[in-house]
């Protein structure tokens, strides 16, 4: 804060005249606010390694130590001023903290979120304000498929590429699977998740779904019930896009039940938990780190993983997962835009230039390539992985085995076309 006994006097006066004050901050500085479950089931699998992901990249940022070509000290010259926010407490709470975030304490960036309800409650917010707002994870593809947005960005593939991908991995390695039942959380998220599994494999194999299929709340902990009746379905698959400790739980209770020794189960989130759950995740289970992320990408040799992959152990004595990687790579788009943005402008940029250059750009991330070629150039497309659970005992630890990537042109719907649409009307123009 500056003292104010060094402000001219019209300042004072104009400070007092504002209807809102801003709080001051550094010139050479861009605030950012960094979003993620701190507190809650999700905290653990997903809200640190998020923020963490972040923390790690900000600080390499500031210092100017990231590798090549991303060596320059801070945004467009100017150090990251982070500030870590709980994105736990529910939708309400969050848009107040938005609101206050931007209009009271002056944050130049908001990123992060991970929960798909969040994005949607904030989205009309963000734009409304007019305020750079980068999505670090979600999942729902309605942010920009319902409507076009200027000031709202994703930088990962949105849920329809984990299912399609994990619907295209089922086919290739368990081709004989005849039909397949689910366990998904009972909103939006669950329910569109397994819409586009089923109707992909609807349409690339001849497996059935059952009738029976498991809708538990969100965050109800307990799956003795569900667990019994996915034992007594018939189908020879489960899928489930279980997050936060929803998924862990289910995964402890369905193992000590014998589920996993019965059938196959493909989870599309459950990369977050390997190296939580290390030896105690059993074998055989197909799982995906929505996007080419974590574990995945582990045995990956660019310098950019390479980096990361050491920055973080060393920082926090553990590999990175899927949302430590999902957050660092939102914090270096914003990086690689704002550089862009003032080569262009031949010094630091506005807002808007700092958008226009993060619309529709390309770039090269830790573990992937990343191309703003959706939702009007605000909306990421990846390639996407999946791999076998298994324990290797000589290494002790989890690995992960017969990992494929379907590339970014295979598994996402073209700009343009809903993915509902896109996957009905036969997956038109995708390249695999």
């Amino acid at each position: 804060m500056r003292q104010l006994g060094k402000l001219a006097l019209p300042a004072l006066v104009a400070a007092a005249l504002a209807p809102v004050m801003m709080p001051a901050q550094a010139a050479d500085t861009v605030k950012m606010s960094v979003v993620a479950f701190l507190s809650g089931p999700a905290a653990g699998p997903f809200g640190v390694p998020s923020r963490n992901g972040a923390e790690v990249v900000i600080a390499a940022i500031n210092a100017g130590k990231l590798p090549a070509p991303y060596n320059t000290v801070g945004l467009a010259g100017r150090l990251i001023d982070a500030e870590y926010i709980d994105e736990s407490g529910g939708n309400t709470k969050q848009v107040a903290e938005y609101r206050n975030m931007v209009e009271k304490r002056g944050v130049d960036v908001a990123l992060g979120y991970i929960s798909s309800g969040t994005c949607e409650a904030l989205t009309p917010v963000a734009e409304e304000l007019k305020k750079l707002t980068v999505y670090a994870v979600c999942g729902t593809p309605r942010i920009f498929e319902d409507a076009r947005r200027s000031y709202v960005f994703r930088t990962m593939s949105h849920a329809t590429s984990d299912n399609v991908a994990a619907a295209y991995y089922v086919k290739e390695h368990f081709p004989k699977i005849a039909s397949y039942t689910a366990i998904n959380q009972n909103y939006a998220w669950g329910q569109d998740s397994f819409r586009d599994f089923d109707a992909t494999m609807q349409l690339i194999t001849k497996a059935r779904s059952s009738a029976k299929l498991q809708w538990p709340k969100i965050f109800q902990g307990q799956y003795s019930t569900e667990i019994s009746a996915l034992l007594l379905d018939k189908a020879d698959l489960i899928h489930t896009s279980f997050w936060d400790g929803d998924l862990e739980g289910f995964i402890f209770q369905a193992n000590t039940r014998g589920l996993f020794k019965k059938k196959k189960a493909i989870f599309t989130v459950a990369e977050t938990s390997v190296y939580r759950l290390n030896k105690l995740m059993p074998d055989g289970l197909m799982v995906g780190a929505r996007g080419p992320y974590g574990a995945i990408v582990r045995n990956r040799g660019s310098e950019l993983n390479k980096w990361l992959i050491t920055a973080y152990k060393d920082r926090y004595g553990q590999y990175p997962s899927g949302p430590a990687y999902q957050y660092a790579q939102a914090v270096l788009a914003v990086k690689i835009a704002y550089d862009a943005a003032a080569k262009a402008a031949g010094g630091f940029p506005t807002q808007d230039q700092v958008s226009a250059a993060m619309k529709g750009s390309s770039f090269e991330s830790f573990s992937t390539h990343v191309k703003m070629s959706l939702g009007d150039g605000h909306q990421a497309s990846t390639e996407n992985g999946y791999g076998i659970t298994k324990w290797d005992a000589k290494a002790g630890e989890l690995k992960l085995e017969k990992v494929k990537f379907y590339p970014a042109d295979c598994i996402n719907p073209p700009e343009g076309t809903t993915s509902v649409d896109w996957i009905k009307g036969g997956m038109q123009g995708a390249k695999c």
